[in-house]
């Protein structure tokens, strides 16, 4: 194979458009490898409005979110759609009801307005932000996405109107540059990220609510530490592979609820809305660093506890700037 196919952004747009599985094999998890920036703290609570699949206990078959650039009368209006790798650019979108004007009104969750991920098709590259809205409602973040291919933008919302329920909404996102295709890491029980190494124990099931537990431990020993982040002590979030059909996960309880303990385990309830591969990214908050670990879970399987190779995952700073 050669050293790698020079695409433009449209050839970009196109692996965006139809979910290419891009595929060679590492051994290395290549999320934990890679340079991520800074991340901001992570909303993860659940999203009737968008009937999604995550974290609801009872809510079984229903479809995922992120699929749809539209819905519940929002849209997202992604007005960078395409960037270059390895070069910071602005994203910048708007929000829209129905009437094509601009939303400039949301609900805090979790002590933020919006969120926003962003994660490459082969679900390899992964970022959580929190973008600046202006006063006209316009939405920007610098972001810096080091492998060109096709992304998909997520943002995840509830506008302040009355009656309104929390959303995720979904965009393409083109990134040009050298491309080399990847494989989906293999399915792991563990994953180390900057010295820390998280174990996960439980399965995902298709239209089923099941338990994901995740202990985080730092030199052989339990991290019985872990620090509130965005009003929990872990957050995650999971993409399906393919199209990136994204659920809400949320955590079993929360500090200073007299029953849940900073760690090492944090504990999640999620439900898959089909058979199929999904990407987890655990987001957790330690020595006022906010860190993740990601592993790859076949829905309906127990995790195989094998373990992932080490990392150089550096250390992302709480305050992103954002």
């Amino acid at each position: 194979m050669n050293t790698g196919l020079k695409v433009t952004a449209f050839a970009a747009a196109l692996a965006a458009t139809f979910g290419t599985a891009y595929g060679i094999g590492e051994s290395l998890d290549p999320v934990a490898a890679e340079r991520a920036p800074a991340h901001d703290e992570r909303h993860a609570s659940p999203s009737p409005g968008a009937k999604e699949d995550g974290g609801h206990a009872g809510h079984d078959s229903t479809p995922a979110g992120g699929l749809q650039i539209s819905e519940g009368g929002y849209t997202l209006d992604l007005r960078t759609p395409r960037i270059t790798a390895g070069h910071r650019a602005e994203l910048r979108f708007t929000v829209r009801d129905d009437h094509g004007r601009a939303v400039t009104e949301y609900r805090p969750e979790h002590g933020r307005e919006l969120h926003l991920i962003v994660a490459s098709r082969d679900l390899l590259t992964y970022r959580h932000l929190h973008p600046t809205r202006a006063a006209d409602g316009t939405w920007s973040i610098p972001a810096d996405l080091p492998r060109a291919g096709g992304y998909r933008v997520f943002a995840d919302f509830t506008p302040a109107e009355e009656g309104a329920e929390n959303l995720t909404l979904g965009a393409d996102l083109a990134v040009s540059g050298s491309y080399r295709p990847q494989d989906l890491p293999p399915v792991a029980g563990t994953a180390r990220v900057d010295g820390y190494e998280v174990e996960l124990t439980g399965s995902l099931r298709p239209g089923r609510a099941s338990e994901l537990r995740l202990s985080v431990s730092r030199d052989g020993e339990p991290v019985t530490d872990l620090q509130p982040y965005l009003g929990a002590y872990g957050h995650l979030v999971a993409l399906r592979s393919g199209d990136l059909a994204y659920l809400h996960v949320h955590p079993q309880g929360e500090p200073g609820d007299g029953r849940t303990d900073p760690g090492p385990e944090v504990s999640f309830t999620a439900t898959a809305p089909s058979a199929g591969s999904y990407r987890l990214f655990l987001d957790f908050k330690h020595d006022g660093v906010v860190r993740t670990a990601a592993f790859t879970v076949p829905a309906g399987a127990a995790q195989t506890g094998a373990q992932t190779p080490p990392s150089s995952t550096p250390p992302h700073s709480d305050d992103h700037g954002h």
